[in-house]
């Protein structure tokens, strides 16, 4: 149905203008409103399994580890660090949908009770728990998360990054396996938080 024409019927000359600029303006208002609520930097894309293996494994994750991924799509990483190593795991992710299918994974695999997938903003989430963060995000997240997680986590603590590098600096160990690039960073012992 043409709007103009609907409203030019049925309103006189002289109010057209008005009547044009409140479409306009409720538009405006109800396309602010759908992009008020926070969106994912980047979509999901599973990491392979090999690909997570060599991450926990670079890690060198234990019973004694706290692993955080961030971005933590179907819940993956830290379920199989759970199963695997038996560390707890915490699953932070932005589409309320992955964080219900990773809880569900989580349950199918039996290790619920080890791992939590919390739906929130990655770059505000308190990760000071963490003695392992894994991340596969864009470049230029891994940057800037670096900053945070210097600040956050304590000396010692291990960041696994797949794909991209994380920022300044050179890894501690980089690996490739099935044609991916993983990267190992560890916080400097030196490190004020």
């Amino acid at each position: 149905m043409n709007c103009r024409a609907t409203v030019s019927r049925s309103l006189p000359a002289a109010l057209l203008p008005l009547a044009f600029v409140a479409m306009a303006l409720l538009a405006s208002l109800s396309a602010q409103e759908t992009t008020t609520e926070p969106r994912p930097g980047v979509h999901f894309v599973p990491t392979m399994n090999s690909v997570v293996e060599v991450m926990l494994d670079m890690a060198e994750v234990t019973s004694e580890d706290v692993v955080y991924d961030l971005g933590s799509g179907d819940g993956r990483i830290v379920i199989t660090a759970a199963q695997r190593y038996g560390a707890r795991g915490v699953g932070v992710e932005l589409d309320p949908e992955l964080v219900e299918r990773a809880r569900a994974n989580a349950l199918e695999a039996g290790v619920a009770d080890k791992v939590t997938f919390v739906q929130a903003d990655l770059f505000t989430i308190d990760v000071s728990e963490a003695t392992v963060v894994t991340m596969y995000l864009l470049a230029s997240m891994h940057a800037r998360m670096q900053p945070k997680l210097l600040r956050e986590l304590a000396p010692g603590s291990r960041i696994v990054t797949h794909r991209f590098p994380m920022g300044e600096g050179e890894p501690d160990q980089k690996k490739r396996v099935s044609g991916r690039d993983v990267y190992l960073y560890r916080v400097p012992a030196g490190n004020a938080r």
